[in-house]
């Protein structure tokens, strides 16, 4: 019979009305059919009109994104509408199927219910998104209609007796009360916006954020679905395929993420705390964080929770559906209840559908997974938040920490960085992890109910194993915490004596010493294997805990079940238990990470808590006068400056303004001309012993005062005080009021920034290119500038490039004096400058520059020389003044302090004259500075072909790089880092694994069989059936006892396989586990020993041209991704893998339709994985490259406080903070939303494998095909897929991250070494050659490279046995290129140099550089005792090394020193002068007696005294050696036997100094004459 709206049954008339219309039910029916159609007619046409003309402009501009009033709440009604309407769809067609005739009324209404719910929101949304509330009134009609006409249906329903026991009653409840609540919104709207009915509509402005184009995170704006979906994402990460994301593409933060806002919430929060009553009393942070971030962080649990339910649907689901399946042919029941003339179901009915069961289980994960996302996500923006916050705070504290506790080491810069860098990520972690803490164990608590519920007493056991193997895991996180605490120690040892190696490594090579040190590194490096060895091990075991578990569980729980009920689970019971065990372990093994991280958590605050208890800084009265700023003021503006945002200029001249007054009235007359005067003054740094005392000083305004006195008197200390740096004991600091706010103050110690060399200078002060250059010429800096590669735009600093003391002094003296203050304090600023330019600076700059604008100086200074351009002087002895007064007060009333000055003079003058020298300090620097970037030039003409590997290697990816390499895995790299592991352990690794998948799979499919066996017990309608049919005979046995023998016999072969298998699978899991963190650690130990002894071995060269900090990344970062990144990250992605793979692969084996719906998944997968690499790749470049600028700016500011605050800069510091902070956060909250974005994708399409996994399985076992348990297996695996699809695009996707770190050190791997072994053998080589020391040099061409050119070109000399040599030269003429090639260190491609009769071209390197000595120009000492420093072969005795000392003028200084020979050397030998280390490095020649020595420039750094003294020593113990000496100083030359003055790598002349001087017009003649 065809089908017709009402039924035709031939006994019932259904058109027939006579009861009266509304009682006919299909009239009723046909009733609730007009709003939908309404609805429909007048939207459509205007859905495609709007579209229509909207097609111009695709992209709707988002300053139009409003939300109409009660948006969220309209969403979740529209959403619940839906599922009703699904609901109805459904009981309508079930009613149907047990009807006689078809019946559309029962279920067309509903059909049509579900399109008109689905165009209102499309309606909706697209009248939000052009803000034209008008049209709403169709929506508004639509749900007014649909109301009533569901209400008369509702009121028919109870006239005709039908209760709630009904289904349908309930559902068109349900929809009276949904259409009630809507109508409801959409009256609220009229009333808000009050768009119709009203004269005045309301004027609406869309948010703030929206209108400033700079902010692209729109998270907050967009609608609820997208909000779920973070659809608003698709653009970013699909257009990342074509062009890499850069800042500018992720934008600014919304105003209420950015770190200022969040900072002022969390501070008021803790200020509060801080009573009247009690204000001593430390703030909790615990509490302000609380107030401060608790309402996201409960809205977040609150979804948690109902993820956490929803959860367990999955398992019921799966019970029902198993149950059901052998049911559903059997149960029509007979009670059939008709109102109305149709059928009516009861709800349990509906329930027992396994369709309708599988459609619930979609929908149900669909809910869970989209839940859970949103859980996540809030929480991550809460704690990117609160990082902000705190971040702010302890910038700010940083700001007024007073400088005692920085210098008296209660507050290092160590513990600083450690704050920002760890400590509050610790805390945003921790936030992230916390809604765990109480979901968790609800979690656990429901499991465990639903699993007794399901296998009664048996199910406790399993949920005790794992109860009680928690503990465990939680012992084994916190070891692991242990072992990479100690890891961490051995690896930063490893880095310093890999970074010492790399400073000195011209020296190990002159010395022939590389092996030593090697070693040395590589005995480090074996102890921090040993711990990484356990680290392994640990986490080898966490993961094997985490994959055993859970089989465990279940075999106790079987077996238990087993012996207590002495038969098995049926299959729905069965495979229920199995996915709640699955979705037990998960809280399981977290919690374990979670509880560690609440502990690291609590220690974090605690230390923060001590941190911002550290005592300040006083308050600034001292800089208007002694008047303080009252307390009102004080509390109005807390932060001083900082507090306007604004940085521009009226906060300034209003604060000069509030506080002239007060000034005004206190200042007697006379100080007119006193720019600062201190009176009675005690000060201290911290310790209650004042360091300054009874200081009664005045600083003469617009005049030149200069403080002189001993080392430690006290000098600096002074300065600081006057800037209110010192604690004040007693006395007073008076400043005059023409002095601006700011002091310019160049400290003892420069101290630079991280920007260009103009921004140092400029120090943000508005660029005046005159002043500039005035700057630049007084500070001489135009020649190094011009050496830079990008001059003064290059980046110098910690990040950038090195530059000397020389030149870092410069530039802090030139930011003094570039900014525009009355008042300059200089620190000393001559100590690193020679004499030339200190002359240059004082005259030009101090003298001129200064003087000129009359601007007050004070100056601290060692050079007496220059106390005659002294307008004042202070002298200081001892922490208290000793003189005040001009150079001639001086004269007349203490002439024994001027006498003592005046022989101090001269003998600096002395230095002066001597001092004029041919090669300067400065030059030298300028030197090293232009050998660093010649070779930098010359290595880019050659590196062409390696162009793209270079790109990567300095991170600059601006090169449009093309799609295909974007999305492709470096597998070349993978197959690279494996075969570094070695080929058995990737053999064994890819078998255990994959045996273990396999095990793991039979263990489930064994229990499908094994639950299966009996049919009987699957039945479960009537208990008392369940012996009727025996499994073994097939046919009914009338002996049930034989058939019950047989069961148990058959109950016991299962349970013994069963058994073997789970023993067989977690064995397996401790295997695979172990293979691959021990394959991990074979390929880390072979990496990292191939990378050292590659590097320590590579040309001299491969060190001029590839920078320091380069190398030292591929020995710190790239290592220790190597060894602790890549295992867990391969462990992972071949395991969730393998599980989607197997588990695919299972469903497919049961039901093969279900392949067919694998394609487009499949496909859907694939692109989404590709889009998401690529995205997430380029987020995380941009979340790493935007952290390191902001821990830079911290330990900077940590490190130039006194400037900053001297500068008064604070408040536009502040500002740089937070807009790095920001930037910081948003490449953050990108990354996250991204990873939501990829998870919430992959667990929809994990729903999709569910669901269509359900429902082929359902149909294929309508035709009989899979039993019972089958489909239970296929569905169990089908859940776990969800999870871990995602898991296999994150992993992915980190390990491509990760392979980028083995690509880089395998980019070195490829360097090539020196030439070891030359043509002879080392034992060819006599025992004592050179026995004589003569050197013939022979047509010798020299090249650095051999893409370079030559820099000695057809070099002939011969020097006799135990003559001095001299060689001079202008810089660069080629005279240290000749010292280097008597060691083979360059490349000699024509002529040879013969020591001794033997080519050294043909000796062994080791041989022939261990048998000659060199003295290098810098000195270079290594942390160790200074008999290592002298000797590191250990061959010598002590006698020689005293010897040794003697000669160099140590002896009764190192004697002195405790320990003697032992006594300790620090890093880079900073606890000596640089004269010691110089004398150290002579004593260390002398030790290794060689008939040749070599010094290069050694004297460039010794005072006069001591040089003279060498010279002698030199000639006496050298007497029967050879010598040969590179100039650097042309008077130290003039005893020598034979002198080479060289220009521009040839030879000019040649013979000894005394001819050579009688030429007038020679070069070495004009040399002397500059130097008399």
């Amino acid at each position: 019979m065809g089908p017709s709206f009402c039924g035709n049954d031939p006994k019932a008339n259904p058109y027939s009305v006579e009861n009266g219309v509304l009682d006919n039910g299909c009239f009723v029916d046909a009733l609730n059919l007009v709003p939908h159609v309404f609805l429909l007619f007048i939207t459509f046409p205007i859905l495609f009109i709007g579209w229509g003309s909207q097609s111009s402009k695709v992209q709707i501009h988002h300053n139009t994104w409003l939300h109409f009033p009660g948006h969220n709440f309209r969403w979740i009604l529209t959403f619940s509408l839906l599922f009703v309407h699904v609901c109805e769809f459904a009981e309508g067609l079930v009613s149907n199927k047990s009807m006689d005739t078809n019946h559309l009324h029962l279920f067309l209404p509903a059909f049509m219910g579900f399109i008109a719910a689905t165009t209102s929101v499309v309606y909706y949304h697209n009248i939000e998104t052009s803000n034209f509330p008008k049209l709403l009134l169709a929506l508004f009609i639509y749900w007014v209609l649909a109301f009533i006409t569901k209400s008369i249906k509702l009121g028919k329903f109870l006239e005709h007796h039908v209760g709630p026991q009904q289904l349908r009653f309930c559902i068109t409840a349900l929809l009276v009360v949904l259409y009630g609540l809507l109508m409801a919104v959409e009256i609220n709207v009229i009333r808000v916006r009050k768009y119709v009915f009203f004269a005045n509509p309301q004027k609406v402005k869309p948010p703030e954020d929206l209108q400033d184009l700079g902010v692209r995170f729109l998270q907050p704006f967009v609608n609820l679905l997208s909000k779920a979906t973070y659809w608003w994402m698709n653009p970013l990460i699909i257009g990342a395929h074509k062009r890499p994301i850069e800042l500018k593409k992720i934008g600014k933060l919304p105003i209420a993420m950015r770190a200022l806002t969040n900072y002022l919430r969390l501070k008021d929060a803790y200020e509060e705390q801080r009573t009247a009553e009690d204000p001593e009393r430390s703030p909790s942070i615990w509490r302000s964080m609380y107030r401060a971030f608790g309402h996201p962080i409960l809205l977040s649990s609150m979804f948690r929770y109902l993820a956490d339910l929803l959860g367990f649907a999955g398992p019921l689901c799966i019970s029902g559906i198993v149950r059901h399946l052998d049911t559903q042919n059997a149960s029509v029941t007979s009670n059939k209840e008709r109102y109305l003339n149709v059928y009516f179901m009861s709800s349990e009915e509906l329930l027992q559908n396994t369709s309708v069961l599988a459609v619930l289980l979609f929908l149900a994960l669909i809910l869970q997974r989209t839940f859970l996302q949103a859980s996540y996500y809030v929480t991550i923006e809460t704690g990117i938040n609160l990082r902000g916050a705190l971040l702010a705070m302890i910038y700010n504290k940083i700001l007024h920490l007073s400088t005692s506790n920085m210098s008296m080491g209660e507050m290092t810069l160590g513990q600083i960085n450690n704050l920002v860098a760890i400590e509050t990520n610790q805390l945003m972690w921790f936030l992230f992890l916390c809604p765990n803490l109480w979901a968790m164990p609800i979690q656990i608590v429901m499991g465990v109910i639903l699993l007794y519920y399901l296998l009664g007493y048996s199910a406790l056991i399993g949920a005790t194993v794992i109860v009680l193997l928690a503990p465990v895991q939680y012992l084994i996180a916190t070891k692991l915490a242990d072992t990479q605490k100690s890891t961490l120690d051995h690896s930063t040892d490893r880095l310093k004596k890999t970074t010492e190696i790399l400073k000195g490594i011209k020296l190990l090579k002159l010395y022939a010493w590389e092996n030593i040190f090697c070693h040395s590194v590589e005995e480090t490096r074996g102890k921090e294997l040993t711990s990484l060895k356990t680290f392994a091990l640990y986490t080898s075991l966490s993961i094997f805990m985490n994959a055993a578990i859970p089989i465990a569980a279940v075999l106790a729980t079987f077996v238990a079940h087993h012996f207590f009920n002495m038969k098995c689970p049926t299959p729905s019971e069965a495979f229920a238990a199995l996915a709640l065990f699955h979705i037990l372990v998960t809280p399981l093994f977290l919690l374990s990470t979670v509880v560690r991280f609440a502990v690291k958590a609590l220690v974090s605050v605690q230390k923060l808590g001590e941190f911002l208890q550290s005592d300040e800084i006083g308050d600034d009265s001292w800089r208007n006068g002694d008047v303080s700023v009252s307390l009102d003021a004080c509390k109005k503006n807390p932060i001083g400056l900082a507090k306007a945002i604004n940085r521009k200029q009226p906060m300034r001249y209003q604060m000069d303004y509030n506080e002239q007054p007060s000034r005004r009235q206190m200042r007697p007359t006379e100080t007119e001309e006193v720019a600062v005067k201190v009176s009675n003054g005690f000060f201290t740094w911290g310790s209650n012993l004042s360091t300054l005392s009874d200081i009664n000083i005045r600083i003469p305004t617009g005049q030149l005062t200069m403080i002189v006195g001993q080392v430690g008197c006290g000098k600096s200390s002074l300065l600081l005080a006057m800037l209110g740096e010192m604690q004040t004991i007693n006395g007073k600091v008076y400043w005059s009021n023409k002095n601006r706010y700011s002091v310019a103050y160049a400290a003892q110690k420069s101290w630079l920034l991280n920007a260009t060399v103009e921004e140092n200078i400029t120090f943000g002060s508005p660029f005046n290119k005159q002043r500039y250059k005035a700057v630049i010429d007084a500070c001489s800096l135009q020649p190094d500038i011009d050496l830079l590669p990008f001059g003064d735009q290059t980046e110098i600093g910690e990040r950038g490039i090195n530059l000397s003391g020389g030149q870092r002094q410069r530039i802090c003296v030139g930011r003094a004096l570039y900014q525009n203050t009355n008042i300059v304090f200089l620190d000393d600023p001559f100590s690193a400058l020679d004499i030339h330019l200190s002359d240059h600076l004082m005259q030009d700059g101090i003298l001129k520059f200064l003087q000129d604008n009359k601007r007050t100086v004070v100056l601290v200074t060692h050079k007496l020389q220059y106390l005659i351009h002294a307008d004042w002087i202070i002298a200081m002895k001892d922490g208290s003044v000793l003189r005040e007064g001009t150079l001639k007060d001086i004269q007349t009333h203490d002439v024994e302090l001027y006498e003592h000055w005046k022989t101090l003079m001269n003998r600096q003058d002395q230095e002066l004259e001597k001092d004029t020298e041919v090669d300067s300090q400065t030059a030298l620097e300028r030197k090293t500075l232009r050998r660093a970037f010649y070779s930098r030039e010359a290595k880019n003409q050659i590196d062409d072909e390696d162009e793209e590997e270079e790109e990567e290697e300095e991170e600059d990816d601006n090169m449009s790089t093309t799609t295909n390499r974007r999305s492709k895995i470096p597998w070349r790299m993978c197959w690279c880092y494996l075969s570094s592991g070695g080929f058995f352990m990737v053999f064994l690794m890819v078998f255990s694994k994959l045996l273990k998948h396999s095990v793991m799979v039979a263990i489930d499919y064994w229990l499908a069989l094994w639950t299966s066996s009996k049919p009987s017990q699957s039945i479960g309608v009537e208990p008392d059936a369940a012996n009727t049919t025996g499994w073994a005979n097939g046919n009914i046995s009338t002996n049930t006892t034989s058939s019950i023998a047989v069961d148990a016999q058959i109950d016991a072969y299962y349970l013994t396989g069963f058994i073997i298998l789970c023993a067989a699978g977690i064995t397996l899991c401790l295997i695979t586990s172990l293979t691959v963190e021990f394959l991990g650690l074979s390929a880390a130990t072979n990496l990292h020993h191939n990378l050292l002894n590659k590097i320590i071995h590579a040309p001299i060269r491969f060190f001029d041209i590839t920078p320091l900090g380069q190398i030292l990344n591929r020995f710190s970062a790239d290592t220790n991704i190597i060894d602790q990144h890549i295992p867990p990250t391969l462990e992972s992605l071949t395991r969730s893998t393998l599980l989607c793979l197997s588990a695919i692969g299972v469903i497919a084996s049961i039901t093969p339709a279900f392949l067919a719906a694998l394609l487009p998944l499949a496909v859907a997968f694939y692109f989404i994985q590709k889009y998401f690499r690529v995205a997430s790749k380029d987020l995380q470049d941009l979340d790493d490259s935007t952290q390191l600028p902001l821990l830079c700016h911290f330990s900077e500011t940590a490190e130039g406080l006194t400037t900053i605050r001297a500068f008064r800069h604070e408040a536009r510091f502040k500002q740089r903070m937070l807009e790095l902070t920001d930037t910081n956060n948003t490449a953050y909250l990108f990354l996250s939303a991204a990873n939501r974005w990829l998870e919430v994708r992959t667990d929809y399409l994990g729903a999709v494998i569910v669901l269509t996994a359900a429902i082929t399985s359902i149909w294929s076992s309508e035709k009989g095909v899979p039993s019972g348990g089958l489909v239970g297996l296929g569905l169990t695996y089908a859940l776990t897929v969800t999870n871990y699809l995602n898991w296999v695009v994150r992993n992915l996707a980190d390990l491509e991250v990760q392979m980028a770190a083995v690509k880089k050190v395998n980019s070195f791997l490829g360097t090539e070494s020196e030439n070891y072994e030359g043509s002879m053998d080392a034992s060819q080589v006599p025992e004592d050659w050179p026995q004589h020391g003569e050197i013939k040099i022979q047509d010798l061409c020299v090249r650095y490279d051999p893409m370079l050119k030559p820099v000695l070109k057809h070099v002939n000399a011969n020097i006799h046995p135990g003559q001095k040599v001299g060689i001079c030269g202008r810089t660069g003429s080629g005279k240290s290129s000749l010292s280097l090639a008597f060691f083979n260190m360059v490349d000699m491609f024509e002529g040879k140099i013969v020591i001794d009769g033997i080519d050294i071209c043909q000796l062994p390197l080791q041989t022939l550089r261990s048998r000659l000595s060199i003295i290098l120009q810098d000195p270079v000492l290594f942390s160790g005792s200074i008999r290592f420093n002298l000797d590191p072969e250990r061959t010598c005795t002590d006698d020689r090394l005293w010897e040794a000392l003697e000669i160099a003028q140590l002896k009764n200084m190192v004697k002195a020193l405790p320990g003697g020979l032992d006594a300790v050397v620090t890093e880079g030998g900073e606890n000596f002068s640089v004269g010691q280390r110089q004398l150290f490095c002579l004593a260390r020649a002398f030790v290794r007696k060689s008939s040749i020595l070599i010094m290069d420039e050694a004297t460039a750094s010794i005072d006069m005294a001591t040089e003279n003294i060498l010279q002698k020593v030199v000639m006496t113990a050298f007497a029967d050696r050879t010598v040969v000496i590179i100039a650097h100083r042309v008077h130290t030359i003039l005893t020598a036997d034979l002198v080479i003055v060289m220009k521009r790598g040839n030879i000019l002349e040649y013979d000894k100094p005394e001819t050579l001087l009688e030429q007038e017009d020679g070069m070495f003649a004009s040399f002397v004459r500059a130097d008399m």
